[in-house]
C-alpha cells in the first residue's frame, strides 16, 4: 500500500520494549516519529538509534513521541539497547516495536522492491526498512523519508523538518529551502498582501509570489 502525505497513518497493535503499543492510542494528542531499521546489532542502526537516544529530550520539548520499529523481537531489543546506551552515552528511552512478523513493515510499505523474506533473513533482505514517518496529532502523515542500506539518517534534519512542520501546521505558511527555527517563513499564496500583513505583521516582498514574514511564536 502506497502511503501519501495527509493519509491517516495505518493503525496497528504490536509488542514493544515498553509493552503493547496501539499506535493511535499511543500518539494521543502528540506528534509522533515512527522510524524503522533493518536489524538489531548492526553498525549503522546502532549509530542511528544512538542519535535518537541523544535527541529524546528535544523531541519531548516539541510534544513529540518517538517509536522505533525493528524486524527483531523484544528480547533482542532489550539486549541491544545496552549497546545503544554504551555507544551514545544516553539511554534508548523510547519503545522499540517487535516486527518479526513484518506486519508494520508491510503496512507502511517499507520493504525494498526485491525483498526476499525467508526464515533466517539477513539485514539485506529488509534493506529499505530504514524509513521515517512524522505523524500529526490528527494521526495523519506529515512527512515520509526512506533511505538505502548504506546511508545513515541525519536526525538533525529530521528534527529540523519537525520544527518546520510544527511552524506551518494549519497555517497559510511554508518554510524556504534550508530553513532553520528563528528564520523568516513564506506566506502562502492564498493570502494577498493586506491579509498577510493583518495576520502576520510586516511583509518582506522578494517577488510578487515570494513574501517573507517573521515566524509566529509557538
Amino acid at each position: 500500500m502506497s502511503l501519501r502525505i495527509n493519509d491517516v497513518a495505518p493503525n496497528f497493535t504490536a509488542d514493544s520494549t515498553a509493552g503493547t503499543v496501539c499506535l493511535h492510542d499511543w500518539i494521543g494528542d502528540s506528534y509522533a516519529i515512527l522510524f524503522s531499521h533493518p536489524k538489531d546489532f548492526t553498525p549503522v542502526c546502532t549509530t542511528e538509534f544512538g542519535a535518537v537516544a541523544q535527541l529524546v529530550p528535544e523531541f519531548h520539548k516539541r510534544n513529540t513521541k518517538v517509536l522505533g520499529v525493528s524486524v527483531d523481537n523484544v528480547d533482542e531489543h532489550q539486549k541491544w539497547k545496552k549497546d545503544i546506551a554504551a555507544f551514545a552515552g544516553a539511554p534508548a528511552d523510547f519503545p522499540i516495536i517487535d516486527d518479526t512478523s513484518l506486519l508494520v513493515s508491510k503496512l507502511y510499505d517499507m520493504l525494498p522492491a526485491d525483498a526476499y523474506l525467508p526464515d533466517g533473513r539477513t539485514p539485506a533482505n529488509t534493506a529499505t526498512v530504514r524509513t521515517v514517518f512524522i505523524i500529526g496529532p490528527d494521526k495523519k502523515l506529515r512527512l515520509t523519508m526512506s533511505y538505502p542500506m548504506s546511508v545513515g539518517r541525519n536526525f538533525a534534519e529530521i528534527l529540523r523538518a519537525l520544527d518546520a512542520i510544527q511552524a506551518t501546521d494549519g497555517k497559510p505558511l511554508a518554510t524556504p529551502a534550508n530553513w532553520i527555527p528563528g528564520q523568516d517563513v513564506i506566506v502562502g499564496l492564498a493570502l494577498n498582501d493586506e491579509q498577510a500583513k493583518a495576520q502576520f505583521g510586516e511583509i518582506d516582498i522578494k517577488l510578487p509570489y515570494l513574501r517573507f514574514v517573521k515566524a509566529p511564536a509557538k
